[in-house]
């Protein structure tokens, strides 16, 4: 039931190193059950989807890294408002190759943060999009690059 609640625009960092030949995801809690996800918000005023996906892991996980304007997917899940009320969210997710993991970042008390292999990050997520998402890069790594300008 979405309570007369409009859809919502995110954005997600897809937090991702290579790793001995494969790609691992960075995956982030939720301050509030614990579920693994990307770290992800709302829009922020004067960026662009991928520049707040990057305010967003800097804040949630304290990535430092390059994102990529071009979304690599999207995912949709319900945001709990309230007990009886959801916001249906539509999230872009942005590849953010990552440089370094930060030791102090604002959000270091409230959530936990883990490296996964793509595969193993599908199966810690929750919504069956991001899950899609997530195997096709374990098979398809290439899916991060930038893709080449025609």
């Amino acid at each position: 039931m979405n309570g007369g609640v409009g859809p919502g625009s995110q954005s997600a960092a897809l937090c991702w190193r290579m790793h001995r030949g494969r790609v691992e995801v960075l995956l982030v809690t939720s301050r509030d059950t614990g579920r693994w996800l990307l770290p992800k918000g709302w829009p922020i005023d004067g960026l662009s989807p991928a520049g707040s996906a990057g305010v967003e892991a800097w804040e949630e996980a304290g990535v430092v890294g390059s994102v990529r304007e071009e979304p690599v997917g999207f995912f949709g899940y319900d945001k709990a408002l309230s007990p009886d009320e959801y916001l249906p969210c539509i999230v872009s997710v942005h590849p953010l190759r990552v440089e370094r993991l930060a030791r102090r970042f604002p959000e270091r008390k409230q959530r936990s943060r883990k490296w996964f292999s793509a595969a193993k990050a599908a199966r810690k997520v929750a919504e069956p999009e991001l899950r899609d998402l997530l195997e096709r890069l374990a098979e398809t790594p290439a899916l991060l690059e930038p893709r080449a300008q025609a």
